[in-house]
């Protein structure tokens, strides 16, 4: 089959253009297609969305390695070795980030190429002619739902961020997008876009080949997920509006399910690599393929530790993908997600807890560790555990209640009524809204929400004093004490902020 190659230039790498000579951007790469000369059918327009849909793999980005910028900025897990690779990647979990840090760099290039390609794609798709214009509205809602996802992840590390929402042709438009815009802004046009994709002719569930692309469920949990966010995190004189559009939207991503109770679904499952076609629970996910080379997914090797055999028949070389005791003691007794999720390496130069949760000890992935494991995006436990913390908020707790225990009662815990007389679980978790915080973290290790939990749960003091009242024992050689009110936010990548120091500022604290 002919292959069609896009040249994308994420809007990062435009904008350290804007700086150079006409001359340089004059000049063309013989092998690059341009824009212009490449959307000519439908079917060019589906190889560019493809395009943004294959740039979510990346571990820059937010595929399945992609833990440095998410859960070892948590207290999930996190790195012992402050050594490796300039200790940069430590200094994420060390709270003690630097602008330089070129890992930090390259996470916001990769996250600008993925707004890149989905810009190309909407500014583009209306110059092709359509055979069916459900079509063209389809991978419209698609191209902006990716963009919203990504823009989603940005603003809530960085605060305000560049907004880009167009194909950049020339210096002057590069420079004309060269700044920082207030993180409002961001939200709204994030909004914008997954009110289109809530309201798309996009079906509610994707099947067969088609798994893995947006459907109308994902845009409605991701936009109630956004609202949910915007109402514990912006001006306060909205969280009430904010908290009832993240009511509508996860109870309609929920309504759009296609199972009964949560607990029709076993929690193994979920994760299950020979039960994935058919699991009813993941709403979006990054597809892999088991045994492929370039398309597997190397996540149950990479996290399993020397000595054991658990995740992979590939033999672990390392301590794998470290836990921290602090996540370890937060599983209640029986809890039988912590033995599926968790386990303790005995091997003399582990002697740690390492991640479980994905597996693949197939055949078909051999010794190689090419997996066959699905990176799941957005999954019902997590709509159902939004839906508490919504009601929570609305003071609707008999509701919240509710939700709460779907999940309790598929992990075969006592309902919360019950929990809450138990003087340990009410001692750690006194309030209703700590125990849907509890309840996260245990049903979604691992997933990449904890850390934003922590940021959605907590303002930025409350968060401080969170980390701080932590038993370092437990959190291991990075230092908590480090976490100050500058953590709230990564810093602005260095070369990011000297194109434009005034347009392009610093977060505070660095």
């Amino acid at each position: 089959m002919k292959t069609k190659l896009i040249k994308v230039v994420s809007v990062v790498a435009l904008l350290a253009l804007s700086a150079c000579s006409s001359d340089f951007l004059e000049q063309y790469d013989p092998n690059a297609i341009s824009t212009s000369q490449f959307f000519k059918t439908e079917n060019d327009v589906l190889l560019a969305l493809n395009g943004a849909y294959q740039s979510l793999r990346s571990s820059n980005t937010i595929g399945e390695n992609s833990a440095l910028f998410t859960d070892e900025r948590s207290d999930d897990a996190g790195r012992n070795d402050n050594q490796s690779n300039a200790g940069e990647p430590f200094q994420f979990n060390d709270f003690s980030l630097l602008p330089s840090n070129t890992y930090l760099r390259s996470h916001w290039l990769a996250m600008y190429e993925s707004i890149t390609r989905c810009n190309a794609v909407l500014s583009n798709i209306d110059n092709i002619p359509f055979s069916n214009p459900e079509t063209k509205a389809q991978y419209a809602a698609e191209a902006k739902f990716i963009r919203a996802l990504i823009y989603f992840h940005l603003v809530r590390k960085w605060g305000d961020v560049p907004l880009v929402t167009t194909q950049l042709r020339t210096a002057d438009e590069v420079t004309a997008n060269t700044f920082r815009e207030k993180q409002e802004v961001v939200y709204q046009q994030i909004v914008a876009d997954l009110k289109e994709v809530a309201s798309s002719p996009l079906p509610n569930r994707q099947t067969g080949a088609n798994v893995g692309r947006v459907s109308k469920t994902a845009g409605n949990a991701l936009l109630g997920q956004v609202y949910l966010t915007m109402a514990t995190t912006l001006d306060a004189a909205n969280r009430t509006n904010y908290l009832n559009e993240a009511k509508n939207y996860l109870t309609a991503a929920y309504g759009m399910r296609t199972f009964g109770s949560l607990k029709e679904i076993p929690y193994a499952d979920v994760f299950d690599v020979a039960k994935k076609a058919t699991n009813q629970e993941v709403i979006f996910q990054i597809v892999n393929r088991q045994g492929d080379v370039n398309y597997s997914s190397s996540i149950a090797a990479n996290q399993q530790a020397k000595g054991e055999t658990i995740n992979s028949l590939k033999p672990g070389t390392g301590v794998g993908a470290r836990v921290s005791l602090d996540l370890v003691k937060e599983y209640e007794a029986g809890d039988l997600r912590k033995t599926f999720s968790v386990k303790y390496a005995e091997d003399p130069a582990v002697k740690d807890w390492f991640i479980t949760k994905f597996r693949d000890v197939s055949a078909a992935a051999g010794t190689n560790g090419f997996g066959g494991n699905d990176w799941i995006l957005l999954r019902f436990a997590d709509v159902i555990l939004m839906l508490a913390e919504v009601h929570m908020y609305l003071g609707e707790e008999t509701k919240a209640i509710e939700y709460l225990d779907m999940v309790r009662e598929r992990a075969q815990l006592p309902k919360y009524a019950v929990a809450i007389t138990d003087l340990t679980y009410r001692s750690k978790y006194p309030s209703l809204k700590l125990a849907i915080l509890h309840e996260r973290r245990v049903e979604l290790a691992f997933e990449r929400h904890r850390w934003y939990d922590l940021l959605r749960f907590f303002n930025t003091d409350e968060l401080v004093s969170y980390f701080r009242a932590k038993n370092q024992a437990d959190y291991g050689t990075a230092r908590l004490a480090n976490f100050t009110r500058k953590d709230r936010y990564y810093p602005i990548p260095f070369d990011e902020n000297k194109l434009d120091p005034a347009r392009m500022y610093q977060n505070d604290g660095y």
